[in-house]
């Protein structure tokens, strides 16, 4: 019999209130004095703040005012966990054991439609007089998966899946076959009832009897029309999400065979998917590349305790837990880990993923690179454990635990929450990869997954430091300037920075130049060779962070011309094959850390003479041995007055100063890219034939030796 009070749930919502009464006990002497604009809200007044403004939502109508809570959103998002939720529901009867075929049909009215052929959701009456069809539909937490219900496991604790479905849906047609007949009952706007033969609908909790069937058919059909004033105007339901979920599920329940019919466009076929594998099958359909294992798989049956409410009072009750994973490693870098709570894919992990990313942590650094090698030279940094981005790069697991009652973090369960399960996986996991390494696996495989994930802690660790070196070279210039500068007064275009070998030439240049433009940077070691060199040799060569941080504008990806301090970078350098070498290794520095310098004509080196004598009391210089012998005819003068300059610190202040830097008498010659690209090739054969490396250096004279019989060298 139907009951009496239909109402709407609306209908009961605007009809409930909630009776508050505050009571003081700060006397009056003491009371806050009365804020204004709260006094301003008399009682009975419309901003009057009382027992009639507390509003209790029941039955579905919290659902439609806060639907987000339920479905996470209302976006094609939310509108997809609609369908997810009735899929799950036939699928849970599948895992149960009850149904081997789900049927799936998206209509061309907007509506889906889910079928099973399991025990079918109870016709039978409650005490209140409604079937349990209708409660299951209507009332939130409310159904067959709670304590020691019809599931021993299922898509989860709440409940609240399919009433959430009719709460946000304009229609529901939900139909069952039992008990030797189908049954219907239709839901319009939430409200229960059936059509009449005249096509008017009739309130009613009253199941119509559709037609007779075999007695031994039972099965459950849901249709709906989702209320699409409730989602975003660009919510759809897609048919490749849906395929892809319903042949997930097929993966997590082997045997199930699930029918998708895409009936929205014209001459569509229905697809069917069914896997026997399991969750190993998963693992191999979702494998993209070449195999660095083969897919291993991990199953074991535990039990936790947790307390749950029983009869009003907390009691600690045993849990049965099986869990399952397939793993495997590929040639890529991707991870892909997929999990599940019985049935339901947990996007967002939780307890069970944490469970299963920390036995991996454990077994790649305590069992398997132990013998690495490659990293003993990273454990004297500390740096040789692999973190889990390192272990899981190439990774393609699935994880997968079953056990009654799991709690999730928020309603679209799409985190699990219960905290016993991690450390079951845990322990199940480090073990059953353990036994693989120890013994289990093929040792080429268990060789390869060492150094794959040896590879990638390498990868890291150069990475961050080359990151941290270039952080470093970035910050050179907001430093504080190098104790060896003699900076200028004045910076700008106009200013010069004068490269010097030396403390010997340094103090000539100091006093000769013109301090309110010219600043003197000493060199008083190598440079490093930029084009062989790393860029942490670069960073850490005390000459290279000098000019760099003089510079001030920075190095290599980070350099900003812009910023720099000087308009002419001039190197002085003696005029011999020393000076020749240091030249060039600051060429390459500039080249490969400071380019721009050169590509915009800031690089010059001064023309220092050779010769110098005297004619008539003035000074006259000779930059090469021809000009000598030229200027000696000329003059009338013999060579042998001529001085030699060994280098720059053998010229006094006054030659310094007229032949390097005073700029109406200097020489000098702007550098170029090509100039730079040459210098770099003449700095890596000064490495050859004046560096440490001896067996380079003959293997280097003999390659270039072709005039030289070998056979009579004495090597």
């Amino acid at each position: 019999m139907a009951p009496k009070n239909t109402a709407t749930p609306a209908e009961k919502a605007a009809s409930t209130t909630v009776s508050t009464k505050r009571a003081s006990s700060i006397p009056a002497s003491s009371k806050p004095k009365a804020n204004p604009r709260k006094a301003a809200a008399k009682k009975g007044s419309a901003d009057a703040y009382d027992a009639s403004k507390i509003q209790v939502l029941e039955g579905l109508e919290a659902v439609r005012k806060r639907p987000g809570m339920y479905i996470g959103g209302t976006g094609t998002e939310g509108l997809h966990h609609l369908v997810w939720e009735i899929i799950d529901n036939a699928v849970d009867e599948a895992a149960a054991g009850y149904a081997n075929h789900v049927d799936v049909v998206l209509h061309k009215d907007g509506s889906i439609e889910v079928s099973d052929n399991g025990r079918g959701i109870p016709i039978d009456n409650k005490r209140d007089g409604r079937s349990a069809l209708e409660v299951v539909f209507t009332e939130l937490h409310a159904g067959g998966k709670f304590g020691s219900g019809a599931y021993t496991s299922s898509g989860g604790l709440h409940g609240v899946g399919a009433s959430v479905v009719n709460a946000l849906s304009t229609k529901l047609v939900a139909e069952v076959d039992r008990d030797g007949a189908t049954w219907r009952l239709v839901f319009l706007d939430r409200v229960p009832g059936n059509y009449a033969p005249t096509g008017a609908f009739k309130a009613s909790s009253k199941l119509a009897k559709v037609k007779k069937i075999p007695a031994s058919r039972t099965g459950t059909m849901v249709r709906f029309w989702p209320d699409l004033d409730v989602f975003d105007a660009d919510a759809r339901i897609d048919f490749d999400r849906v395929r892809e979920h319903v042949a997930r599920v097929c993966f997590l329940v082997p045997g199930l065979q699930v029918r998708l019919h895409d009936r929205r466009t014209a001459g569509t076929e229905p697809e069917t998917f069914v896997a026997n594998g399991g969750l190993a099958d998963y693992v191999e359909y979702l494998s993209i590349g070449e195999p660095v294992t083969d897919i291993m798989t991990i199953h074991d049956e535990a039990t936790f305790n947790e307390k749950v409410p029983v009869d009003g009072q907390l009691t600690l009750v045993t849990r049965p837990c099986t869990i399952d994973v397939a793993a495997r490693w590929v040639k890529g870098y991707d991870t892909t880990i997929v999990s599940f709570v019985n049935t339901i894919p947990t996007s967002e992990g939780g307890t069970h993923v944490a469970g299963f990313e920390r036995a991996l942590s454990w077994v790649a650094n305590e069992e398997l690179l132990g013998d690495a090698k490659k990293l003993k030279k990273l454990a004297k940094e500390g740096q040789d454990r692999a973190l889990p981005a390192d272990i899981q790069e190439g990774l393609v697991a699935a994880v997968k635990v079953t056990f009654p009652e799991p709690q999730f973090k928020g309603q679209t369960k799409q985190e699990l929450g219960t905290p016993a399960v991690q450390s079951l996986v845990y322990e199940t996991v480090k073990t059953g990869l353990g036994d693989w390494i120890a013994s289990g696996g093929k040792r080429s495989q268990i060789n390869a997954l060492r150094e794959k994930i040896t590879q990638a802690v390498l990868n890291r660790v150069t990475a961050r430091q080359q990151l941290d070196l270039r952080r470093k070279a970035a910050t050179l210039s907001s430093t504080g300037m190098p104790d060896k500068l003699a900076d200028c007064r004045t910076h700008g275009p106009d200013a010069e920075l004068l490269i010097v070998e030396g403390n010997s030439a340094a103090g000539p240049a100091k006093q000769g130049r013109d301090a309110n433009t010219m600043a003197v940077l000493p060199l008083r070691g190598k440079v490093v060779n930029a084009g062989k060199a790393t860029l942490k040799q670069v960073i850490e060569n005390a000459e290279a962070q000098a000019l760099i941080t003089a510079i001030g504008a920075g190095s290599g990806k980070d350099f900003d011309i812009a910023n720099a301090r000087y308009g002419r970078i001039i190197i002085l350098c003696d005029a011999d094959v020393d000076g020749s070498h240091i030249r060039c290794l600051l060429l390459t520095l500039i080249y490969h850390q400071m380019r721009p310098l050169l590509e915009h004509g800031y690089v010059y080196a001064a023309q220092p003479p050779l010769f110098a004598t005297k004619h008539r009391g003035q000074p006259v210089y000779a930059y090469d041995d021809a000009q000598r012998a030229a200027l000696s005819t000329e003059m009338g003068i013999g060579l042998d007055k001529w001085k030699r300059f060994k280098g720059l610190g053998e010229m006094n202040v006054d030659e310094l100063a007229e032949t390097t830097l005073n700029r109406e008498t200097r020489m000098l010659k702007r550098m170029t890219m090509a100039d730079a690209q040459g210098a770099t090739r003449a700095a890596e054969l000064f490495s050859v034939l004046m560096g440490n490396d001896v067996a380079t250096r003959r293997d280097y004279i003999i390659e270039k030796s072709g005039l030289i019989d070998k056979e009579l060298l004495d090597i």
